[in-house]
This record gives structure tokens, C-alpha cells and sequence, in this order.
């Protein structure tokens, strides 16, 4: 018990990130049961109902409006995007690779925030930078590897998805950064998903996608992943309180890891050890643009609170 005490928004915040990591499967399993942006609408909707249960109704009161309304156009921009082309990949295999791209965020992040800041960085950041986009093209290359014919077949496969998906670490990147500026603090999370789920239910009513099908395995499939996916962000808003920030934000970068290990597992399917090679080269690239970019910290002592 003293342990979870003492480390318990540490506990918080690595939980986060495991059920973060859950997030591609779940959606891949609920678009295949109630339709690519019906089952996507259904699962933000019940991530909503929990979060504002857990954390509350959003209030608007002590706001930046920056924040408010970027930050939402953003959040529902990106997650509608995520949603889609992890719904829209031809097969499970697809929907897993592509969400690789996703994870070149991280590495985009830390570049706008470079450009807008004009910070000065260490050279080792540009191998970084390129070991990241090395390994979402070893991905997207399939069993061939770096191969340009692979990687140009694959997108002709789906170009939608493709499309969506390499959109979506641009968007996600902007948004990191104007909240980083404009939020002073604060947290509209609950705000941002249920904007996420009006935009797609907005989407569903304006598709030719076909009337959904509840059944008790479905439903309690949808329960589960809209559960799972708001208590991330439940527990993330309780680790930023007082958890260990420096193992969090370095254990965050290992998330397309995980993502892939819990995907094969949840989805029952065999990743060739091209992927896992692109897998590691986008972590290992988004690790080094973080390790020379990050502040020194002050060295003190900082006494456990109980």
C-alpha cells in the first residue's frame, strides 16, 4: 500500500498510456461490427457519457477562448481522422500499419515547436528526425521493406486511408503545440470528445452507411472500448497532478510499441518483423528528438508526499 501511495499518479499515468495503447484495436473491432463512422460515433459517445461522469460537465468559466476553440476544431479533427482510416484499411493488417504514421506526431511536434519558438537544437535531432520517417516507410513498405513500388501499391490500395492517415500526425502536432501556449494549465477534455462525437455522428447522418445492428457481444464490445479509451484520458488528467512527468513523457514515446503488441494480440493477427523493425525505428527516432530537445531539469530534492 505504501508503494501505490507513493507512486500512485506515476501508476495513473502508466495505465494511461496501456489503455492509450488499446485504442486502434478497439476501434478496428467496433467499425467492424456497427460500420467505419457509425461504430466510431457510437464509441466517443460512450468515452463522453464516461468522462463526464468521472470528471464532470465542461465549464467554460476562466478559459482562454484560444484554447477553446482551436482546441476542439483540432481534437475532433484528428480523432475523426484516426477513427476513419483505421476503419476505412482494407483488413486488420492495413489498420495497423497505417496507425504507425499516426506515431510520427511526437517527432512533428517537437519540429513546429522548433519552427515557432525558433529554438536553437542539437544536430543530433535532424538523424532523429529521419530514423522516424525511415521507419514509417519500412512499415508502410509491407514484407518488402523500403520498397518505393510497395509503399506507392499499398497507398494506391486505399488512398482515403492513407490520406487520413498521414494527416492526422500533422493535425495532432498543431494541437499539441497551441495547447502547450494557449491552455495555461487547463483541461477541456471533456469538451473535445463530446465535439468529437457530434462530428461523427454529423458524418454518419450525411453517409450511405447502413442501419446498426446491436447485439449483446456488440454492445458490450462498444461499452468496453468507449470505457477504456475515456478512463486514458481520466487517468492522464490525474497523473499530470503529481506523477513522475520525466519516466511518463519518455514511457508515451514507447506507445507505437505497445500499440502494435496490443493490436496483434486483441485482433489475432501475425505482424512480419519488417513492421516490428519500422516499429522500433520510429521509437527509437522520436526518443532521440525528445532526449535532445527536453529542458534540463533543476537538480533538487523533492520529498515523497504521501
Amino acid at each position: 500500500m505504501d508503494f501505490f501511495s507513493n507512486h500512485k499518479y506515476t501508476l495513473y499515468g502508466i495505465a494511461a498510456i496501456l489503455l492509450w495503447s488499446c485504442l486502434v484495436a478497439l476501434l478496428r473491432d467496433v467499425s467492424e461490427l456497427f460500420g467505419p463512422i457509425g461504430g466510431a460515433a457510437l464509441m466517443y459517445s460512450v468515452s463522453a457519457l464516461f468522462l463526464i461522469l468521472v470528471m464532470g460537465r465542461p465549464k467554460f468559466a476562466g478559459f482562454n477562448k484560444r484554447y477553446i476553440i482551436w482546441g476542439t476544431a483540432l481534437f475532433a479533427l484528428y480523432e475523426v481522422c484516426l477513427a476513419l482510416f483505421v476503419a476505412l484499411a482494407n483488413n486488420r493488417h492495413q489498420a495497423v500499419e497505417m496507425a504507425v504514421i499516426n506515431y510520427l506526431w511526437p517527432t512533428l511536434t517537437i519540429l513546429l515547436s522548433i519552427i515557432v519558438n525558433r529554438s536553437k537544437v542539437s544536430v543530433w535531432i535532424y538523424p532523429g528526425m529521419l530514423l522516424a520517417f525511415f521507419g514509417v516507410a519500412w512499415c508502410v513498405g509491407g514484407d518488402s521493406g523500403l520498397s518505393l513500388n510497395s509503399i506507392m501499391g499499398n497507398f494506391a490500395s486505399n488512398p482515403t486511408a492513407y490520406l487520413l492517415a498521414f494527416v492526422a500526425p500533422f493535425i495532432w502536432s498543431v494541437y499539441c503545440v497551441i495547447t502547450q501556449k494557449n491552455s495555461n494549465g487547463q483541461n477541456a477534455i471533456v469538451l473535445f470528445f463530446i465535439a468529437t462525437a457530434l462530428s461523427l455522428w454529423v458524418l454518419y447522418g450525411l453517409s450511405d452507411e447502413p442501419k446498426m445492428t446491436f447485439t449483446l457481444h456488440a454492445t458490450v464490445t462498444l461499452v468496453l472500448a468507449g470505457v477504456v479509451v475515456g478512463s486514458g484520458y481520466a487517468l492522464w488528467n490525474q497523473a499530470i497532478i503529481g506523477g513522475n512527468l520525466m519516466l511518463l513523457g519518455t514511457l508515451t514515446y514507447f506507445t507505437p510499441v505497445f500499440s502494435a503488441i496490443i493490436s496483434a494480440l486483441y485482433l489475432s493477427i501475425t505482424l512480419s518483423a519488417s513492421f516490428w523493425q519500422g516499429v522500433i525505428m520510429v521509437t527509437g527516432g522520436s526518443l532521440v528528438c525528445y532526449f535532445v530537445t527536453r529542458e534540463k531539469p533543476v537538480k533538487k530534492q523533492i520529498n515523497a508526499v504521501n
